[in-house]
């Protein structure tokens, strides 16, 4: 655990949130929104108000952990490089041709994904490996001075090498870096075969190209967020949050940017485990709510799902294969446009929707009073009665319940002939069932049932929204952390530095070399704990897998590989562990196929601190409130008087029946009618359904 005092910063979309820890308690938080133009300075400035705050000095730190959506944002905004591809001679049209489908097959206006890199900017250089790594043909570096005046004549800041089955054979890439970087040391040059050594051409290529897109503006920004800490005091290093759930060096980031993707979620994935392991819950599901998005993961004996795949910037937003492809170690959850500040409008046909769009920090919901005069889901969650002016984001923001009112009645109640009451509880009924009918869709994706679950929320906008979401979901018990509004962050206080490492190795498992397969998995493993020791120097778990699946089957299932080196002895229970994961996900494996195994993986990383179990809460009192407030649409009609009760004056044993509000000072927590909320041993808010 960390002994000195470490600072987590999540710079979200709407809102950075930063925790101050030490010795597993959570010393002091705050909740700022984003500055954009420099989100460095807000941080900067939060981590000096808390710091400030636990009576400590920047010089007083052990460590600082940063998650950022920047990476995110500038894939998405498409605010990155000029990106120029070079692949091998006679492969051109690799983006072109992705997976010869359409992701829509009868939308005759379907837009296709943007993958960054016109055909006009798609170089190639002669030269040939084959599947095994064997070189067919070697690089012809006497075609380099045609290379470099395209190059030149493209105008590129950045460029992505990705050379056909360069994950079997790296020479080829690795070489033409050094004579591009001889001849024009200026450019920023990525190697498909260290960001994404996989087999799947187009998606190793997306990957690559991602991340040369971002490298030169996360290498600016994260010298830059150094370089505003140190000048404050601070000498300890910071690491950075990976989407994988593990921090990294910043000089592991710089190089690998793509890989902090998504890595803010990641860090509120990870306190949901911790607390599911706390708990001693099995099946979780965790939602966080932010102002942009919201976010859903389901957490199985205390660890979330992973994936090795996701999609960026989708054309259309929920379909699959919209998007841009990128194959990196990811936590596996499903995000959609649900925050606070997700806009509500009505279409031409009468419809109301929430989202995907955000009015984001700046100028945000219409009640900030900084310009926005779009309804967001917030505003209506402020329109309902559900957020006290007064105690909002800490006081830092005072609202406008004028400008708040008229944004909702001009957007949604005027065009459906409703007030403004019921107009805020349209955008709330929208945007909960959203995000309940995507938990039931990632829960049946994954062969999982919902029902069984506790739900684990948080975020700024989780607790208020999550008896609602829950009801709906079929989800009837719920546990609201401490510091819940900045649960991301907090999280980050908690994670290991890791590093994951993905290799092709095609073979069947009946005839797996097992000497060759040896020695790439310590490879791998010598490679991620290189990165690990970069940040520390302590003990290290080591962990692999195989992406096995039946032969001519397009997608693996993952399984865990036993420790030490593989002997013929281990692939009896290798078949037994796949058909069980396969019975698992499609009910029933299928006799007599032959399996292969196209991936391999390893994960080296510092063991994750063992949370204390949750004490025992002592017999309690139900409360009576001193203090109502008028609710509109909660789920026991449309108008009720809610009790109002500070979260820090409850002790452990507590008991409040719903309707009410429990309130603190980055979020509120919505007892809705037929739950009921109590206090565990730790400080936890437990709700549960009595219907």
């Amino acid at each position: 655990m960390f002994h000195a005092p470490r600072i987590a910063i999540d710079i979200g979309g709407t809102f950075t949130d930063i925790a101050l820890g030490q010795d597993q308690r959570i010393l002091s938080t705050t909740k700022l929104l984003t500055t954009h133009e420099d989100p460095a300075k807000v941080a900067l400035q939060g981590a000096t108000e808390v710091i400030a705050g636990a009576g400590l000095s920047m010089a007083d730190l052990g460590g600082v952990v940063h998650g950022t959506t920047l990476a995110t944002n500038a894939l998405i905004e498409r605010r990155g490089a000029r990106v120029a591809c070079v692949l091998t001679e006679g492969f051109r049209d690799i983006l072109e041709i992705a997976y010869e489908r359409r992701y829509s097959q009868y939308d005759i206006d379907l837009e296709k994904p943007d993958l960054i890199v016109p055909r006009s900017r798609c170089f190639t250089m002669p030269e040939r490996t084959s599947v095994r790594g064997e070189i067919l043909k070697p690089l012809d570096e006497g075609a380099m001075p045609r290379l470099l005046a395209e190059l030149d004549a493209s105008g590129a800041d950045a460029v992505a090498i990705c050379l056909l089955h360069s994950y079997a054979q790296p020479a080829h890439e690795r070489r033409l870096r050094e004579l591009i970087l001889a001849a024009r040391p200026h450019l920023s040059v990525s190697l498909s075969c260290e960001v994404s050594p996989e087999a799947r051409e187009f998606d190793r290529l997306c990957t690559t190209v991602a991340n040369a897109y971002v490298q030169p503006l996360m290498s600016g920004y994260l010298a830059a967020f150094a370089n505003a800490f140190s000048e404050a005091g601070l000498t300890t290093p910071i690491l950075m949050m990976t989407a994988g759930g593990g921090m990294t060096t910043l000089e592991t980031a710089a190089r690998f940017p793509i890989r902090l993707v998504e890595s803010g979620p990641a860090g509120g994935a990870l306190l949901a485990a911790r607390l599911a392991r706390a708990c001693e819950i099995e099946d979780v599901l965790s939602l966080d709510i932010g102002g942009t998005t919201a976010k859903l993961c389901l957490i199985d004996q205390g660890r979330p799902q992973s994936t090795r795949q996701f999609e960026i910037a989708r054309a259309a937003r929920f379909i699959k294969g919209s998007g841009m492809p990128v194959r990196i170690p990811v936590i596996e959850m499903i995000e959609i446009g649900a925050g606070g500040g997700s806009i509500a409008r009505v279409d031409g046909m009468g419809r109301l929707s929430v989202g995907p769009d955000s009015a984001g920090s700046a100028p945000g919901p219409a009640a900030y009073g900084q310009g926005g005069t779009d309804p967001t889901v917030s505003d209506g969650d402020i329109a309902m009665g559900l957020i006290d002016p007064a105690r909002f984001a800490e006081g830092r923001i005072q609202l406008d319940l004028d400008t708040c009112n008229d944004a909702i009645a001009s957007g949604v109640g005027t065009p459906l002939g409703l007030d403004v009451s019921a107009a805020a509880a349209g955008i709330a009924a929208i945007v909960d069932e959203n995000m309940a009918s995507a938990a039931r869709v990632h829960a049946i994706e994954s062969g999982k049932d919902l029902a069984k679950r506790t739900m684990i929320a948080f975020g700024g906008n989780g607790p208020l929204h999550a008896t609602r979401v829950a009801a709906r979901a079929g989800v009837g018990r719920i546990i609201v952390p401490r510091d819940p509004g900045v649960g991301s962050a907090v999280g980050f206080l908690y994670a290991p530095v890791g590093f994951e490492i993905v290799r092709s190795l095609h073979t069947e498992l009946d005839g797996i070399d097992l000497a060759a397969l040896n020695a790439l998995l310590g490879e791998m493993q010598t490679e991620a704990e290189a990165v690990v020791r970069l940040a520390s120097d302590g003990p290290v778990e080591r962990e692999r897998w195989a992406f096995m699946r039946y032969v001519g089957q397009g997608h693996e299932i993952e399984v865990p590989l036993p420790t030490g080196s593989l002997t013929a002895n281990d692939l009896p229970a290798l078949r037994d562990a796949f058909e069980s994961g396969y019975r698992q996900q499609f009910s029933r494996p299928v006799p007599g196929m032959r399996i292969e195994i196209l991936n391999w993986a390893v994960r080296v990383s510092t063991p994750e601190p063992s949370p204390d179990p949750v004490k025992a809460a002592p017999p309690g009192d139900a409360l009576a409130s001193s203090a109502e407030r008028v609710i509109h649409c909660d789920v026991g009609g449309p108008e009720t008087r809610a009790g109002l009760f500070e979260r820090h004056n409850l002790k452990p044993g507590d008991r409040i029946s719903g309707p009410a509000l429990i309130v603190e000072p980055q979020t509120t927590t919505l007892v809705s009618t037929g739950w009921i909320a109590s206090v565990d041993g730790d400080g936890n808010l437990i709700l549960e359904d009595q219907r």
